[in-house]
């Protein structure tokens, strides 16, 4: 049998984490010598070896934040011998090293993390007072690997004292933890709830200190003249306003 498919085989290292392909990440477990791979569930596409496949327990803290945010890692447990290959819906995949630093991140964009990383919910400051789009993320903490989703390639903005960035909270993937953030809109608050007029922008995260910002060529933008359970999903607030699935990286 003879194909031009055959030019797409497996890209053969000794790396904990490796991308197959820009979509396909290759993760290499083994055994008790290294961590486990906790990886978004249903994410498994293929894999090899004596692997084992088991839900990832929530404490009672993660779960309570989960019903109150609506953010949450929803995880499998992939451990034995052997390589997982792992995808979603075809996002462009990114590998990230984290260390002391910490990353904060949209959960959307979470595909797989070391199991001897730590995370957690945090809530993103609004000055004024309302939930939306951004407003609770996850932290990931300790030393290890993450690999990340985006929709397209993604930009790192740097953020330094003297130069703060300002992002579209529908395009922010994650951001190093170190920043400090607060969430606007970027007019009157007697009509915070307008999109800029007719301007078609809404919700801005603002990023000030030291460190980085990942953001993604694509905008989750909900409908602008549809009653989807009130007001909350035509203004880009809660769960029918937010992204529904992008993110950041870089090896």
């Amino acid at each position: 049998m003879q194909s031009p498919l055959f030019a797409f085989t497996e890209v053969q290292n000794q790396d904990h984490y490796s991308l197959q392909n820009s979509y396909l990440l290759r993760v290499r477990l083994d055994g008790d010598a290294g961590p486990d791979c906790l990886a978004r569930k249903g994410a498994m596409v293929a894999y090899q070896g004596m692997i084992e496949f088991d839900g990832e327990y929530q404490s009672h803290h993660r779960r309570r934040a989960a019903r109150a945010t609506g953010e949450a890692l929803d995880l499998m447990r992939c451990s034995g011998q052997g390589t997982v290959y792992l995808a979603n819906l075809a996002q462009q995949i990114h590998i990230l090293d984290v260390d002391h630093d910490g990353l904060t991140v949209d959960s959307s964009y979470v595909l797989a993390l070391d199991s001897g990383l730590h995370w957690d919910v945090v809530a993103v400051d609004s000055q004024y007072g309302l939930s939306g789009t951004g407003q609770y993320n996850v932290v990931i903490a300790g030393r290890g690997k993450v690999a990340l989703m985006t929709s397209g390639k993604p930009l790192v903005l740097p953020v330094t004292p003297n130069t703060y960035v300002s992002c579209d909270a529908d395009a922010v993937v994650a951001w190093s933890t170190s920043l400090r953030v607060q969430m606007q809109a970027q007019t009157s608050s007697s009509t915070v709830f307008r999109r800029r007029g007719n301007t078609g922008e809404g919700w801005e995260l603002n990023f000030v200190g030291q460190g980085h910002v990942l953001v993604q060529p694509s905008e989750m933008m909900p409908p602008q003249n549809v009653d989807l359970h009130g007001l909350r999903a035509q203004y880009g607030v809660g769960a029918q306003g937010a992204p529904q699935g992008n993110a950041w990286g870089g090896r």
